[in-house]
């Protein structure tokens, strides 16, 4: 009987240390498990993290590669466009150098032609008139002159610019201090009197000395006449304001 309860309490304890060791070891396998699924959604969690990091990194980069692209795209669009308006630019400025090649050559002739013209009728005009055109004259290209670097619109301006000189002398009455010869040979201070271009009045200080002249075909031509000394100093004095204005006569030569 003993023999049977000592037997049976050492399966008892026997089973029972079977029993808990088996627990201790399920508990273990499940901590472990546990540590396993921690890890691992540890893991996920991290890996997810990556994930949405880099796919907001790779979307930025992306949206600057499009917009990147995109600037590049209109650079090509915008040379395109250039190339385009510079080819038709380059026909037009061809066009315009064809059309102004054609019509230099004329406006030179005429320039040449209407300097001529001017240069002819030189010894004609006063000396008064003829020093200050000197400045104008000066830029004109040499006489007989073929291969000049002066444009055409410079010629042009220049013989402008002569014509309008001229006119305003024409169309005014000027006095100037010049000399003059006496029927001695002997020079004289005198003041002339110019009536546009196409006559004049001289007269001296003493009114003892006075004459006439008017443009001829190599300079001008003066004529001693005395008796106009009177009417020459009074068209002088009206000329200054210190006469009223009258009517004066006085010859005229008409060539």
């Amino acid at each position: 009987m003993n023999r049977t309860l000592i037997v049976a309490a050492s399966c008892l304890l026997t089973w029972a240390w079977a029993g808990h060791a088996q627990s201790d070891k399920k508990l273990s396998d499940a901590r472990t498990a546990l540590e396993k699924w921690v890890e691992t959604r540890q893991l996920i969690s991290k890996t997810r993290a990556d994930w949405q990091a880099d796919k907001e990194t790779i979307q930025q980069t992306i949206v600057m590669l499009e917009r990147e692209l995109k600037g590049v795209e209109e650079q090509f669009t915008r040379l395109s466009t250039n190339n385009v308006q510079a080819d038709k630019e380059r026909l037009e400025a061809e066009a315009l150098l064809k059309s102004s090649d054609d019509g230099i050559a004329p406006a030179q002739q005429f320039a040449s032609e209407f300097e001529g013209q001017i240069r002819a009728v030189l010894p004609r005009l006063p000396d008064p008139l003829k020093d200050s055109l000197k400045p104008l004259l000066a830029r004109l290209p040499a006489e007989g002159a073929t291969n000049t670097q002066m444009k055409a619109t410079e010629r042009v301006q220049v013989l402008l610019g002569l014509l309008n000189e001229m006119d305003k002398f024409n169309n005014a009455v000027n006095v100037f201090s010049e000399k003059q010869k006496n029927d001695q040979g002997g020079e004289v201070s005198v003041e002339t009197v110019y009536v546009g271009l196409g006559a004049a009045y001289f007269v001296n200080d003493a009114g003892d000395f006075a004459g006439t002249g008017s443009p001829g075909a190599t300079g001008w031509e003066w004529i001693n006449q005395p008796k106009l000394a009177n009417h020459v100093r009074e068209v002088i004095r009206i000329y200054r304001n210190e006469r009223p204005a009258k009517f004066v006569s006085l010859p005229a030569v008409i060539k």
